[in-house]
C-alpha cells in the first residue's frame, strides 16, 4: 500500500481535487439557481430544469478552461524543465497531461449532454407557457414585454414561434448547435481505433477546437436565462405579489417585474488558456519556419527510416521527442517521433516506421531522391520532456521497448556510452537492464549495430555487468525455433549477432522481476516503458508486487512514455 501511495498518491490527490471542485461547482450554482430570489418566477416557468441546466454550465466553464493546458506542449516543457519548483513526483503527473486531458473531455461531454437535455426541457416549457397551457401566472410571465417599456421573462417571443426555432434562430441556440456538432466530432475521432488507423481524420477534426472556443465564448452573449433585477426585487415582492399576477402595475405594492439576462461569463474561465494556446502556437509558428537540414537518410529494413537532422540552436535531453512536418506531405499535419541520439552528438535522429499515409508518403519521397539530394523541406517543433528524461535520477533502470517503442531507449544507450567514455563523474546510475519485446526479426537489425558497440565498450572497461539486456522475439515459427537450437553453441546470436542470445517468446515478467530484486536488494528502481497499454498495467502491477515494505529496501517506480 505504501508503494502504491508513492507511485499513485499524488495522481489520485490531483483527481480528488479536480473532482472536489467539480462537484462544488455543481451544487454550488445548482443551489444558486434553485433557491436564489431573483429566480423565483423563471423557476416558476421551468421548474428545477433551471438549475439543472445551469450548473452544469459552470463545469463546463471549470473544464474548458483546464482541456487546453495540457496540451500546450512547451507550457510543459518549462515547468518539467523547473527542477526548482517541480519535483520528480510532480513530472510524473506532468508525463499524464493528455490522459488529464482525455478526463476533462469526458467530463464537458457529460455535463454537455446534461446541460442540453435540461434546456430542451426549458425550451418545451417555454413554449407551453407561451400558449397558456400551464397557470395564469406562467400565462403572465410569458406575455410580459408584449407593451413598449415592459422587459420580457419567457424568451419565446410569439405565439407561433416554435421550440425548434428559437433552438437555431437565437444567438445561444444557434452557437449551442455549432459547439455541440463540433465537440461531437473531436471526441468520436478521438477514439482510438480512428486515431491508429486514421490519424488524419483526427487529426483534422480535432482542430475544430477553434468553432468550439468561438462559439463557447458567443453562447452566452444570447442571454436566454433571465432574473428579476435588484431594483425591481425591492418594490416587487414576489412573495406577495405572485398571487395577485392579474393586478400587476394595478396596485401599488406590485408594480410590473423588470428581468435582465444573466452575464456571459465564459470568457473570462477561457480567455487565460486560449491566450497561453496561442502564444504555444506562435512558438510552433516561429520553429517552423526555422531552417532543418538533412546530414543523414538510412532506409533500415522492416520499412524503418532513420533521418539525422540538423537545426541552430537545437539542444535535447534523453528520452525526448519532437513534432515533425513534411510541407510536401501535408501542410498541416505534425507527427510526434522520440529521438534516438544522444544530446552529446551534434545532430538529432529519429527513426520512423511506415505504419500510416503521412508516414509512407515521407518515405516514398526520400527513397526516390537522386543521390546526394537534400530531402524536402522537413520542420521540427520541439524537443518535449518525456517519464525517460529521468533515467539518470534512479541508481537501477529497467527500459522496456516494444518494437519501434524502443527509439527512446536508444538515446538514453547512447548517452550512456558517452558518459563512460567521458568518464563523467554526475552519472548516478551503475546498472541498467534493458528488455526488448519484437514480432519479427528485421525489426531487431538496426538496433542490434548499437546494441553491439555499447556490449564492446563495456568490456573493455571491465563494466560489462552494468548493461543486461534480453531480446524477445513473439512472432516466430518451429523451423526457425529449430535453426536457433542447431546454432545455439555459436558465442553470438544468430538473429542479433550480439553474445546475448534472443529469447523466443514473451517474457516472463514475474521472473524478470524477481531477478533485479535478488540481484539489488536495497536500490530504487525506475522501470520506463515504451509500449501499449495492456503492458503497462501489468508493470505497473509488478512494480507494486515486488517493491519490498521496508523503506530501506528495493522499490520499484513505474514510468511511461505518452503522446
Amino acid at each position: 500500500m505504501g508503494n502504491w501511495i508513492v507511485n499513485h498518491g499524488l495522481s489520485v490527490f490531483i483527481l480528488v481535487i479536480w473532482m472536489g471542485i467539480n462537484i462544488f461547482l455543481f451544487l454550488y450554482y445548482y443551489f444558486f439557481y434553485d433557491l436564489g430570489d431573483q429566480y423565483v418566477y423563471t423557476r416558476h416557468l421551468l421548474g428545477s430544469a433551471l438549475a439543472w441546466a445551469r450548473a452544469p454550465a459552470a463545469v463546463l466553464n471549470f473544464n474548458c478552461m483546464l482541456i487546453l493546458l495540457p496540451v500546450c506542449r512547451n507550457l510543459l516543457s518549462l515547468v518539467r524543465g523547473s527542477f526548482v519548483c517541480c519535483g520528480r513526483s510532480m513530472r510524473k503527473q506532468l508525463d499524464k497531461n493528455l490522459t488529464f486531458h482525455k478526463l476533462t473531455a469526458y467530463m464537458i461531454a457529460l455535463m454537455t449532454a446534461v446541460h442540453i437535455i435540461a434546456h430542451l426541457l426549458n425550451l418545451e416549457w417555454l413554449n407551453n407557457s407561451r400558449q397558456g397551457e400551464y397557470d395564469t401566472l406562467s400565462t403572465e410571465l410569458s406575455e410580459l414585454g408584449d407593451v413598449p417599456d415592459e422587459s420580457f421573462l419567457n424568451p419565446i417571443r410569439s405565439n407561433n414561434t416554435t421550440p425548434t426555432y428559437v433552438a437555431f434562430t437565437t444567438i445561444a441556440g444557434l452557437t449551442g448547435v455549432i459547439i455541440t456538432l463540433a465537440f461531437i466530432l473531436m471526441i468520436t475521432s478521438s477514439m482510438e481505433v480512428i486515431r491508429r488507423s486514421f490519424y488524419e481524420v483526427f487529426w483534422y477534426t480535432h482542430h475544430l477546437f477553434i468553432i468550439f472556443f468561438a462559439g463557447l465564448v458567443f453562447h452566452g452573449a444570447g442571454r436566454i436565462v433571465r432574473q428579476q433585477t435588484e431594483d425591481s426585487m425591492l418594490l416587487h415582492k414576489t412573495a406577495v405579489c405572485s398571487n395577485q399576477s392579474l393586478y400587476w402595475g394595478k396596485i401599488e405594492e406590485c408594480p410590473i417585474p423588470q428581468f435582465k439576462g444573466g452575464e456571459p461569463g465564459t470568457w473570462k474561465w477561457v480567455l487565460g488558456p486560449m491566450f497561453l494556446y496561442l502564444c504555444e502556437r506562435v512558438l510552433r509558428f516561429i520553429r517552423y519556419l526555422q531552417k532543418v537540414t538533412y546530414r543523414k537518410i538510412v532506409i533500415h529494413p522492416s520499412n524503418v527510416l532513420e533521418l539525422q537532422l540538423t537545426k541552430p540552436g537545437f539542444h535535447m535531453e534523453v528520452g525526448q521527442y519532437v513534432f515533425l512536418n513534411c510541407p510536401s506531405v501535408s501542410q498541416l499535419e505534425w507527427h510526434p517521433f522520440t529521438l534516438t541520439s544522444a544530446p552529446e552528438e551534434d545532430f538529432m535522429s529519429v527513426h520512423i516506421r511506415s505504419v500510416g499515409d503521412w508516414t509512407r508518403g515521407l518515405i516514398s519521397q526520400l527513397e526516390n531522391l537522386p543521390e546526394g539530394a537534400q530531402g524536402p523541406r522537413m520542420a521540427v517543433d520541439g524537443p518535449f520532456g518525456t517519464a525517460s528524461e529521468d533515467v539518470f535520477d534512479y541508481e537501477v533502470s529497467m527500459l522496456v521497448g516494444c518494437g519501434i517503442g524502443v527509439t527512446p531507449f536508444a538515446s538514453i544507450l547512447k548517452s550512456i556510452w558517452y558518459k563512460f567514455k567521458e568518464s563523467n563523474p554526475k552519472l548516478r546510475t551503475r546498472k541498467i537492464f534493458f528488455c526488448w519485446v519484437c514480432r519479427e526479426t528485421h525489426a531487431f537489425e538496426w538496433f542490434a549495430d548499437l546494441l553491439q558497440v555499447l556490449e564492446k565498450q563495456m568490456e573493455e572497461r571491465g563494466m560489462k555487468d552494468f548493461l543486461t539486456y534480453k531480446l524477445f522475439l513473439t512472432g516466430w515459427d518451429h523451423s526457425h525455433a529449430a535453426h536457433a537450437m542447431v546454432h545455439f553453441d555459436k558465442d553470438t546470436d544468430i538473429i542479433t549477432g550480439l553474445k546475448q542470445k534472443t529469447h523466443y517468446g514473451r517474457p516472463n515478467w514475474d521472473k524478470e522481476f524477481e531477478e533485479i530484486r535478488k540481484e539489488n536488494p536495497t536500490s530504487v528502481v525506475g522501470v520506463f516503458l515504451c509500449g501499449p497499454q495492456s503492458l503497462a498495467k501489468t508493470l505497473e502491477q509488478k512494480c507494486v508486487k515486488y517493491s519490498d515494505v521496508d523503506p530501506r529496501k528495493v522499490k520499484f517506480y513505474f514510468n511511461k512514455e505518452n503522446f
